[in-house]
C-alpha cells in the first residue's frame, strides 16, 4: 500500500495579486459589430464572394456571382444577405436583378483577414 501523499501546493501571499486592472479598450457594442463581421467571413464561399466583389470595378449582377459558385442562386443570395447585413457588401436593384458590390469595411476586412 502506498502511503506516500501529494504534498499541498504553498499558499503566496501576494498583494499585488487583485491590485488595479487595465479595462478593454473595445465598448461591447464596438466588439459585437466587429464579431458579427469576423462571423459573416468565416465562412469559405462568403470569404470568396467579398473577395470577388473586392476585385470588380463596377457592381456585378447576383447571376454573374452565382456563375461563379457550385451552388444554387437561393443559397448564394442567402451568402450575400449575411453580408450585406455585416455591411461588408451592399447592393442596388436594376430591374429584377441586384447588383453588389465590396463597401470600404469589406475591402478592408478582406485586406487585413488575408494576411492571417
Amino acid at each position: 500500500m502506498d502511503t506516500t501523499r501529494a504534498k499541498p501546493i504553498p499558499v503566496i501571499q501576494d498583494s499585488t495579486c487583485c491590485g488595479t486592472s487595465v479595462a478593454p479598450n473595445l465598448a461591447p457594442e464596438r466588439a459585437t459589430e466587429i464579431a458579427e463581421r469576423l462571423k459573416a467571413m468565416a465562412d469559405t464561399t462568403r470569404l470568396r464572394m467579398l473577395d470577388l466583389l473586392a476585385q470588380q470595378r463596377e457592381p456585378i449582377c447576383v447571376c454573374d456571382i452565382t456563375a461563379e459558385f457550385d451552388q444554387h442562386q437561393p443559397t448564394i443570395s442567402h451568402h450575400l444577405r449575411i453580408l450585406r447585413e455585416a455591411g461588408l457588401v451592399d447592393c442596388e436593384k436594376r430591374g429584377v436583378w441586384a447588383y453588389y458590390w465590396a463597401t470600404d469595411t469589406g475591402k478592408r476586412a478582406l485586406a487585413i483577414v488575408t494576411t492571417l
